[in-house]
């Protein structure tokens, strides 16, 4: 990656718009299911969301692979997408950006309050 594809974010558009297309030759079912476990592995991303590419890919990967084998979406993912996705992040308690964010303001307001205190 060179970098002007890692300012402009055009190495994502490229990856995003290959995953969709691989996404879109799956059954109707395993489409869904996709869009759903994107939809729950966003909020672990990094600010790019690079680091979510490889576990996409991956996630993708498997459904093809199941689709191909003709296993329902359900003996694949099970009945908790969210937590699935989760597994998938860094297991149960992956920190999402919520996390990370509060955990900043947590060290800056008692970095305010030490500086107040002594």
């Amino acid at each position: 990656m060179n970098f002007w594809e890692t300012i402009t974010g055009s190495d994502l558009t490229r990856d995003w718009k290959a995953f969709d297309a691989r996404a879109a030759a799956l059954p109707a079912e395993y489409e869904q299911a996709w869009q759903q476990v994107r939809a729950n592995l966003l909020p672990y991303s990094d600010f790019t969301g690079r680091n979510l590419t490889p576990i996409l890919d991956g996630a993708l990967g498997l459904l093809e692979e199941s689709a191909a084998e003709g296993l329902s979406i359900h003996e694949v993912l099970g009945a908790d997408v969210p937590g699935f996705c989760a597994a998938l992040a860094g297991g149960a308690g992956a920190r999402d950006y919520r996390d990370k964010w509060r955990d900043q303001l947590n060290r800056t307001v008692a970095r305010k309050l030490a500086q107040l205190g002594g």
